[in-house]
């Protein structure tokens, strides 16, 4: 540490030019610090014109504020609550990609990045550095931008995986923030019923890939009895960590990676953080590599394990907006649908409550105008609410139709069969599966 030389966080911004695109390491790794510098350029009237990449940001964002408009430009990947409003009202804006395909937009120049602005761990003995709890698309960013700021924090994990030289920085910064961290969110009664249904899907020695939150946590609650499950994800969180410590994730039967849990970013407790930090059975990779299909494939009986905003009855996935505002982002559900399915015994799972907590339908017979189907009818496959599980795939439109209405609200069934009669003509009632 010595040896290395450490500028101000607001020396480091200041070589960032004007009129340029800057990446942010994301979710609980932002560098804030940072943030708070060029805030602090702009205030002075020293820059303009920045557009901000990433994927979704934990805690304050000025980057989207209206207050900064014309200065900075949001135009993440992936939209979370704290710029949400913001996009939907036109301060900020949303730029639609798979997530594992991001790297792309810097590799190939569709985005030319002046600066990167990334949290690293502590170095090993070899000058490395880990990205911690998230490597996602910054590991390319590094690699094409042209100014590279990593913020060096003890807080960060050394997480093992797609690590760093240090020579790859411009300007290296000290802060000792502390990572931001999410409460576990623990599941209502009827997130409870959909992790009960889901888990009779799953079998031991299944590979698994799900998000965070209350739902995951609920399937993870459900599993405590299987064995030998594998986890290749994008993400995890406390619900998961349980299992791994339990013994029952242990990915003993995967074909690649075999005994690591491989994930790209995280967002939990400082337990999860703690986990990961110098831990030989977790690899920490580029987004690329846990999002690509094709190595998602390579692992048996994959059970990719999503969530959706509203599902129409020919079985069109809208999971990003609500109508035409947008509410989150594509993700990496469509690598994972398409991963799982190619996965030999592998299944595409996507699951939700039957209704919103404001008692809106989500099994709907059209979508909502504007609404972004996120993963096409052809692609899918099992659909799950606290009612029940059935399988789309192989079936015609009507034949879906009767299934996802059989796992409705039971007080939505009658409407959305209205709906079918009309679209599909009076044969409809005649037709059983």
């Amino acid at each position: 540490m010595k040896d290395i030389r450490f500028v101000s966080a607001d020396e480091a911004v200041s070589h960032i030019p004007s009129n340029s695109h800057v990446h942010l390491s994301s979710v609980a790794s932002v560098p804030h610090c940072l943030i708070q510098a060029l805030c602090r350029r702009a205030d002075a009237g020293d820059v303009t014109g920045l557009h901000f990449h990433h994927f979704h940001t934990e805690g304050p964002a000025p980057y989207s504020d209206p207050a900064y408009e014309g200065i900075f430009f949001e135009q993440g990947f992936f939209v979370g609550p704290n710029v949400r409003k913001n996009v939907n009202s036109g301060y900020a804006d949303y730029l639609p990609v798979h997530l594992g395909e991001t790297p792309k937009l810097y590799y190939e120049g569709h985005i030319r990045l002046s600066a990167a602005l990334v949290n690293v761990s502590l170095p090993d003995e070899n000058g490395m550095v880990s990205l911690g709890t998230s490597v996602d698309c910054s590991y390319a960013a590094i690699k094409m931008a042209d100014i590279v700021i990593g913020v060096m924090n003890p807080n960060v994990p050394f997480a093992y995986g797609d690590l760093v030289p240090l020579s790859s920085f411009t300007y290296l910064v000290q802060d000792d923030a502390p990572l931001v961290t999410a409460a576990f969110a623990e599941p209502t009664p009827t997130e409870v019923l959909i992790g009960r249904n889901c888990a009779a899907l799953v079998d031991d020695g299944d590979c698994l890939q799900m998000g965070i939150g209350a739902l995951p946590n609920a399937l993870a609650a459900q599993l405590g009895n299987h064995k030998d499950l594998g986890l290749h994800t994008e993400m995890f969180a406390d619900g998961l960590l349980r299992l791994i410590k339990k013994g029952v994730i242990n990915n003993a039967r995967k074909k690649i990676d075999t005994g690591k849990v491989v994930s790209s970013f995280l967002l939990g407790s400082q337990d999860v953080y703690s986990f990961i930090d110098r831990n030989p059975d977790v690899l920490m990779r580029k987004i690329e590599y846990t999002n690509n299909p094709f190595i998602i494939a390579q692992n048996p009986r994959m059970k990719a394990i999503n969530s959706a905003v509203e599902v129409d009855l020919t079985g069109q996935i809208c999971a990003d907006s609500i109508g035409t505002r947008i509410f989150s982002g594509t993700g990496g559900q469509v690598e994972f649908v398409r991963g799982a399915t190619m996965s030999e015994g592998g299944k595409s799972i996507t699951a939700f409550a039957s209704r919103t907590l404001k008692g809106q339908n989500k099994i709907v017979a059209t979508l909502k105008d504007g609404a972004g189907v996120v993963t096409p009818r052809s692609d899918a496959h099992w659909i799950v609410t606290e009612y029940g599980a059935v399988d789309l795939y192989g079936r015609s439109l009507q034949e879906r139709a009767k299934l996802l209405i059989s796992i409705a609200h039971p007080d939505d069934r009658e409407m959305l069969d209205r709906a079918a009669f009309e679209r599909f003509g009076p044969h409809w009632h005649n037709f059983s599966i």
